[in-house]
Order: structure tokens, then sequence, then C-alpha cells
């Protein structure tokens, strides 16, 4: 299992990469003003953050009681991605409708897009993290190609 410390790092530098690129493109996909759509995206980024901790630790232990192992297969990290974003989505449509003044239906439609996007951008970087900051007491290259070979399962 990853430390606090370790988690602490995860949260924030995933956030933080995401926020430099969400917001500018945010601002232009939705035609919003960039002051307006980086204070929606900050606190979206805080609320996530807060999430990510309490996720990651929640998913990390039901793994190691269901399977004995943290470490995660392509499909358990598509599982991981999706639920972690459908847990998102119901905080923030409320916050984005209220802030922006707009309808809960627009408020969804915007954070189903920024949705897709963190779910690519979440695969992505939770594979890479795991690669450049292993597991404690992992191998992960053994483990990556293990789980490319289909040695691991769900």
């Amino acid at each position: 299992m990853r430390r606090t410390a370790d988690r602490i790092r995860h949260a924030l530098s995933f956030e933080l990469i995401a926020l430099a690129m969400i917001t500018p493109l945010g601002a232009m996909v939705f035609d919003t003003p960039m002051k307006e759509m980086g204070v929606v995206t900050v606190v979206s980024a805080t609320i996530a953050t807060l999430w990510n901790y309490l996720y990651n630790l929640m998913f990390d232990h039901a793994m190691q009681r269901l399977r004995g192992s943290v470490i995660k297969t392509p499909a358990i990290r598509v599982l991981h991605a999706v639920l972690f974003e459908a847990g998102l989505l119901l905080v923030l449509i409320p916050f984005i409708a209220l802030y922006l003044g707009v309808s809960l239906w627009t408020a969804f439609v915007m954070d189903v897009a920024f949705a897709g996007f963190y779910l690519v951008y979440a695969f992505a970087f939770n594979w890479a993290y795991d690669v450049i900051f292993p597991i404690p007491g992992t191998d992960s290259v053994t483990k990556h190609s293990q789980t490319q070979a289909g040695s691991e399962r769900w």
C-alpha cells in the first residue's frame, strides 16, 4: 500500500497538471470567461483532490481485501476511473449550476465533458504514476509485464 505522503503527492500532482490543461480548454469550449472557469476548475479540483485521496484509499483497501493485492490490471484501472468520476459528478453538478447560474442540465453537460477529459486523463496519469513511483515492495516492471501477458485477472 502507498503511504500518506505518496497519496498526497499523487493527488496534488494529478490536480495541478489537470488544472493547467482544463481551465483554458473549458473557457474556450464553453465560451466562459477565464476567471469564472478558473473558479469552477479550482473549486472542482479542491473537491476532487479530497475525493481522490479518500476514494483511492477506499479502493486500495477494497482491492487488498478482495484480491489480496493493490496491483491494478487494465480492466481494474478502467473501473477505478469510471467509479471515481461517477462519484465526483454527483457532487459537482449542483456547484457548477449555482456558480455559473446555469440549469442543472447545462451543468450536467459541462460536467460530463469535464469528466470525459478526466476519465482519459486519470487512466493515463495513474498508470504513469504507478510506473514512475512504484508501490513500495513491488517491481512495477515485472507487474506491468505480467499484466500485459494476461497473468493477472480480476
